[in-house]
Parts: C-alpha cells; structure tokens; sequence
C-alpha cells in the first residue's frame, strides 16, 4: 500500500491511507497524485520519482531503472490496478487504533513480504539474482537462470525460469498472466539438464508458457548429503524432511509449493491465473492437486513407498516408509479417490527403460490405482525407448500441448471469476441510470483522439450495455479516423474489435444477461425467420439495422453518448469500443464462454476472424491447394494460418516488409515474396516463376486497388479464385483486362470473413480455449487505460505491429 508508517495513534501513515486509517483508492490518487498510469524510465532516482509524484518515496525502492513497490509493476509502471492486484486489499480496508506494521501486514497478506521491504524492514538478499539469460527461441523465448536465497532450505537455490516471447507484450493486469509449467528433474540432475537437452522452448514460446526449472535438491557444503546417487544432494525427493541432518535443509515441498511459485508470481508475474507441473522420474509427489491445472510426467517413481529409491530416501528423511504415503502417488489416489481437478494425467514410459525392469518405477500400480476410482490416466509405453532425455526430448511437445490446453482454461476460468466479482451477478446497480465514464472522442478526422468524460446513457429496447475490458486497435479505426471512409461522421467514437461484459440490458433482451461475456460484432445477425439474408448459408450480411448503423445512431434513430456539455456524439459500426462503457444491439451481442481471457477473445471481433473465414467460408479452400496472400498485417496472417488449418501445401506470403515474413512462416508460409525488390510484376512472378499457372486462391489484404488486381492475375488459370478483404479509400475502383475473367478467374469478396456473428464467433472463441486456434501470436502491443488509445494507434502505424490491444 506504500505505506511508510503507524502512527503511535493508530493511524496509518501513507499515500493510500487517510488520518482515520482507512485505505482507499481515492486515497491514492489525491495523496500521490499520479495519473492512472505513470512510466518511470530507467535511470530514475528518488528524488525524480518524488518530483513526479509529487511525494517522498520513502515507501519505494529502485532496482535497475524499475520502481519497486505495491502499486508498481516490473516495468517500473504505477496503476491503480497493480495495486489492487498486489496488495489484495478491497477498495477501502480500515486499520484500527492499535495497529502495527505486522498487522497491517497481514491484512495486506499477498504483499506482506514487499510491505517489510519498503518500510526498511525484510531480508534483500532474498531478492532474486540473474546468472545468465540467453535467447533460445526464434522469436526471442528468454532462458534466465537465476539464484535467491531461500527460506525454506536455509540455502541458496538455483532455478531456471523459460519466459515465452509473448512475455514482454503480456497484458499486466489482475486478470491476466503467463501460464506456468513447472518441471521437476529426477536423480542426479539439477536445474541445467532440463534446459540443455528437452527441446521445449520452441513448444512453450508457441503455446506462450512459462517454465519454470528448479534444482532437484538444496545444496552446499553445510548440507548433508549421502555417498550414493539416490539420496541427499541432487536426489529429487520433493519432501520436507523430519529427521535430522536432514530437516535442517530438505524443505523442498514448501520450496516447490509455496516459497518458489510466490517469487516467480512477484518478480516476473508468471503463473498468477494458472500453473501446471510435470517431471522426470521424480518422488515425494504433492499432497495438493487442487493447487496445479494440469500434470503429467515421463517414467515417474509411480509408488514410492514400494520400491528401493522411495523406501531408502523415506526412511531417511521421516525415518518412516509409512510416512512417505503422503507423497505416494498410487496410494493417494488408492485412499483419496481421483484428482478432481485433472481430467486427464499423461505418462510415457521407455519399455526398455532400466529403471523400469528393476522395479523402480512401477507404472502399472498407478495404472490401477487410476483404473480403481476413475481416475483417467494416459500411460503411453514405448518400446525401442530408456530412461534418458531423448525419450523425453522426443515426446515432450506432447507434454507441452496438454498442459497449454489445460493451463489456458484454468486461466480462462480465473479471468471469468475475477469478472463475476467485477461486476456482481444479477441486475447491477447502475442499471437504468446514465454512466459517467472515460472515452476516446474522434472529434475531427486526422487529428488525435480526445480524452473526455462521457455519459453513456442506459439501454432502450433491444439494447446491451456493456463494459468494455478490452478493445484491440484494427486499421478499419485508423481508415475512418484519417478521412476516407464515406461514411465516417464527426465527432464520434471508434473502436469495434472488443471484450465486454454485460452490465444492463433493455426491455426484450433474451439473449445476453448481466454479467455475460460478449464480443461486439460490426456485422449484426438478428436470426429472425423473416430475415432472408440470415436464414440464408450464402451470406452474413444481416441488414435490420445497417441503415442507422451507417449513420452513426442506434437503431431507433437516437444516439446514447454525450458530452460534458450535453451534445451527442456519434456511434461507430454499432460498436464504439473507445469508451469504458458503449451501447449495443442485441443482435450485434456474440454470447461467448467466460473462460475466454476477453483481451485476447477481443481479436475475433474484427481482423482475425475476417481472415479465417475467407478462407474457410468466402473460398472453401480445399486440401493441397496453392495460395497466396497479399499483405500480412494480422488479416493476413489470419488468412495463412486459416490456410494452414484447411491443408493448403502452397502458400505464398506476399508484403514489402521483410519483417513480417518470419511470423509468416511460422503460420504456414511456404514461400515469402518482397514485391518491391522484383523486376517484374509479382503476380508474373507468382504464375510463371513460382507455380507454373498461378495459384488456387489468392487474397488481397491491403486495401490497395492495385494490388487487388494483381491478387486476381495471380489466380489460376481456368478455376482460380481471388478474394478482396481489404477496403479501398473512398471512390477507388478495380479493374482488370476482363479476358482474366472470360479465362475461368473468379473475382469475390468478404465482410466479416462469411461467419454469421452471433452463431459463429462464440464457436471461434471456444476453438481458442480448446488450443486448436492459437491466436496469442497477434497480440504485439499492449496498453493499459482507454487513455493510452493514440499511443497504440502510433504503435499500430509503426509497421511492426500487428494488433494493439489496450485494456481498460
């Protein structure tokens, strides 16, 4: 909370807190006076800091550059809600007469241990240290490895932590972090054979999972260790031992446990929502499976208690093999029934593993240990296959997209939960009543958007008001902001590619309830029996209400926004997602699951659906078709993944910025074209050079008339289909020799990608969370706060983005 001190009256002393102790966001802001969100760039001091905000910084502390401190995120970022997320406390907490830094402490409980630091109290060699950190994946995937001195141990422990590339972009907020595995070694290793030979990063990078790698044991010349392989330092029994010399430092239960995942959440913000764990012929398993979302491991000492390894090291460490039934796998399952939480436990086993023939391991016991209360277990055995890391090398992609698709709905389902308590259950209590909120007004083409309050007033028939979480930048915004779009009115609000939650709704809604997530769909579907575009499988474009739609009202002709001074503002495609709060159609409301995190759902609601969906609705691309794609912003790319996903074996990426043509590849991209370093004609160079009458399905996704018919020129000859996805500046016009048409070329285009919004979108959103439609990739930029909107426009101009998203 900042607080420097406690008063010997019982008040607490500090920016969030007032003479009566009562800790308040309002409190904060008056007494701190920062905005919302403050940088302080690397190379701050105190007194810089002070100056800043406009107070002594005797509660904070610098580390490199970064402001350590509750309200403070790694990236030396103040907000509101880092605060909130860190401290853990309400929006007003009281500390009464009597208080002391212990107890105020404890009401603060997840940041109990920052609470001492920043009063001058704590222990900083705890703070962890970098020992190295290289990159070890294409997209620049980090591999730190890391000391701290523990409490558990009473030692120094070693770790090592994977940080997927998507870390430096994620969304740092209490809803939202990386998902971590953790990876416990077996016999003999420490935290570097994990790293040096399972060939996981690639893995995690694309799945965007942290992994977290710690030492098998505590070590140093204090602690005890035994002359064999299988007992002491480096013997990978995660218990905490009773029995001496033993107890003194073998705590790696709690170390595992408690102490590491509370270091890694603090300092680098991984496996806050959700984490998995996963290992090698390991022993001493947790007593806790509620704790973790997923598990699996490779030719795990299954039964300890019943074979040499679990009976020696538990009689050393509880001087008791009856003691170690705690950390028995087949026997915790045996007395307790299934794991609740693990729909599934993945085990791979070499058959001609050594370990395995000396009765080490013992698989077949938990086999039907599961079998005997339900428990689903996959124990895939391998011949030809032993005990080393290349088994585990060979399967360990596997390993990694079971646990990304369980890790990604536990997040999802944590995000939901925080939302539930976000905005209550049942009717709110602001509903009926005009919300005064922060919006992003465009109040003139070509000029930056206006940080005004607005008021959003409450739904009418038929209507959803609906708090925006998160809404993602798409250059459709950018087209009508910077004046070519004919239909573009002034002053209005944009935005249209968002995640919201229901917070009203108007007489006649049955579709969406308070508390419901929903995308906002610019492409309405009013699914009416009378409505023959809808009841239609060749088209999406409903038409109920495209006539005030285009006009910038709702649809009974009335607008919703108003100014400070009480003039209407515009609406925008139905949508208008630049404010913290907008007002929908109902017809325009895709219901969607709550496990889906909304700041990456948000994408489906423009640009990436509209990619897929040309190729899987518009153009029904075929198994080993050829393609070609025009322009590879995230459209593009989403048309080469789409293709990718439908089996296409040609695909050529086509884009004057050869930065792109990495990501391209890795979505499926057979063949990368710079048009501009060509001495012909690329669509010359597709028919001709590349393939020797063009390709199956071309798609341009620039907007460029120009390029447009270069799509259609590179089709095939006689069948080839060209589709147009990118809009054109007002009054362009297409053209083409028409023989290219006589000669069997199809020229088509797409609004929405084909997908009827309210059925189809929902069923995106679900492929997402199920791992079958990774999207993480198009996230490049992340802002926090609707105020930092012209910031990611100027990202979004910046040629190396892809999708903006800024979460309110």
């Amino acid at each position: 909370i900042l607080v420097a001190s406690v008063s010997s009256l019982g008040r607490v002393e500090g920016f969030a807190v007032d003479r009566r102790g009562v800790f308040s966001i309002r409190n904060l802001v008056r007494n701190v006076g920062l905005p919302d969100s403050h940088h302080f760039p690397s190379g701050s001091t105190h007194s810089s800091v002070g100056a800043a905000a406009n107070f002594h910084p005797s509660g904070l502390g610098l580390l490199n550059g970064r402001v350590e401190g509750f309200a403070v995120d790694r990236r030396g970022v103040f907000s509101i809600r880092n605060l909130v997320r860190n401290v853990g406390l309400p929006n007003s907490h009281h500390f009464p007469s009597g208080s002391t830094r212990s107890s105020v402490g404890a009401a603060a409980d997840p940041a109990r241990r920052l609470f001492a630091s920043a009063s001058g109290g704590g222990d900083k060699s705890a703070k962890p240290r970098v020992l190295s950190r290289i990159s070890v994946t294409q997209n620049d995937g980090k591999l730190l490895r890391i000391r701290h001195r523990s409490e558990s141990t009473n030692t120094d422990m070693t770790f090592g932590l994977f940080l997927p590339s998507a870390h430096k972009n994620i969304l740092r907020s209490k809803m939202q972090s990386i998902p971590a595995l953790y990876w416990l070694s077996g016999l003999t290793c420490d935290d570097s054979n994990f790293s040096a030979k399972a060939g996981a990063f690639a893995s995690a990078d694309r799945e965007g999972i942290a992994l977290i790698i710690p030492d098998t044991s505590p070590r140093g010349d204090d602690v005890a260790n035994d002359d064999n392989y299988d007992l002491g330092q480096g013997a990978g029994f995660y218990v905490d031992a009773t029995e001496e010399p033993w107890s003194s430092h073998f705590k790696m239960y709690t170390y595992i446990t408690k102490e590491l995942p509370a270091l890694v959440e603090e300092y680098y913000g991984v496996g806050v929502d959700a984490k998995s764990i996963a290992g090698h012929s390991m022993g001493g398993h947790g007593k806790d499976p509620a704790s973790w979302a997923s598990v699996s491991a490779f030719a795990p000492i299954a039964h300890p208690t019943k074979c040499g390894w679990g009976e020696k090291a538990f009689k050393a460490y509880f001087n008791s093999i009856d003691a170690g039934k705690d950390h028995d796998a087949t026997v915790l399952l045996e007395s307790n029934g299934p794991f609740a939480p693990f729909d599934d436990i993945l085990i791979d086993q070499g058959l001609d593993d050594e370990f395995l023939a000396e009765g080490q391991l013992c698989p077949e016991a938990l086999e039907a240990a599961a079998e005997s209360v339900g428990q689903k277990l996959t124990l895939r055995r391998h011949e030809n296959y032993d005990h080393s890391y290349y088994f585990i090398s060979s399967f360990m992609d596997d390993h990694i997209q079971f646990h990304a698709k369980r890790l990604k709905k536990a997040q999802g389902l944590k995000l939901a939960s925080t939302s539930a308590n976000a905005s209550g259950s049942g009717q709110s209590d602001t509903a009926g009543r005009p919300i005064q909120c922060q919006a992003m007004v465009a109040r003139a083409p070509k000029e930056p958007l206006s940080l005004e309050t607005i008021t959003v007033d409450p739904p009418k028939a038929g209507e959803v008001r609906v708090k925006v979480m998160a809404n993602a930048l798409c250059h459709t915004d950018i087209y009508t902001l910077e004046g070519y779009d004919p239909e573009g009115l002034f002053p209005c609000i944009l935005g249209h590619e968002a995640g919201c939650i229901v917070e009203s709704v108007g007489e006649g809604v049955t579709s969406v309830a308070v508390g419901d997530h929903v995308i906002p769909c610019y492409t309405p579907q009013c699914a009416q029996p009378s409505c023959i575009f809808c009841q239609s499988p060749k088209t999406n474009l409903c038409p109920t209400i495209r006539g005030t739609q285009g006009a910038g009202v709702m649809p009974d002709g009335t607008k919703r926004f108003r100014d400070k001074d009480g003039e209407d503002i515009y609406h925008f495609m139905g949508c208008s997602t630049m404010s913290e709060y907008t007002v929908l159609s109902e017809i325009s409301c895709a219901n969607i699951s709550k496990e889906a995190p909304l700041e990456k759902a948000c994408l489906f609601g423009c640009g990436v659906s509209t990619g897929l969906g040309a190729v899987w609705n518009t153009c029904k691309v075929e198994t080993d078709s050829s393609v070609a794609v025009f322009g590879l912003g995230a459209v593009g790319l989403a048309v080469i993944q789409g293709a990718k996903m439908a089996g296409a074996s040609k695909i050529i990426a086509v884009d004057i910025n050869p930065k792109k043509f990495d990501t391209a590849i890795r979505l499926g991209a057979t063949d990368c074209v710079d048009s501009s370093k060509l001495d012909t004609p690329v669509q010359q160079h597709i028919a001709g050079d590349l393939t020797p009458w063009g390709v199956d399905y071309s798609f341009d996704c620039t907007g460029n008339t120009e390029v447009m018919r270069a799509a259609l020129e590179c089709a095939h000859r006689g069948w080839g289909t060209s589709c147009v996805i990118g809009v054109a500046a007002s009054g362009h016009e297409i053209s083409t020799r028409p023989f290219q048409l006589v000669t069997g070329r199809i020229w088509k285009g797409t609004a929405f990608g084909g997908f009827k919004s309210r059925t189809d979108v929902p069923k995106l959103v679900d492929k997402m969370i199920s791992g079958e439609l990774p999207i993480d990739h198009y996230i490049t930029h992340t802002f926090d706060g609707v105020g930092k909107t012209n910031a990611a426009i100027d990202a979004l101009h910046s040629g190396d983005c892809l999708r903006a998203v800024v979460q309110y």
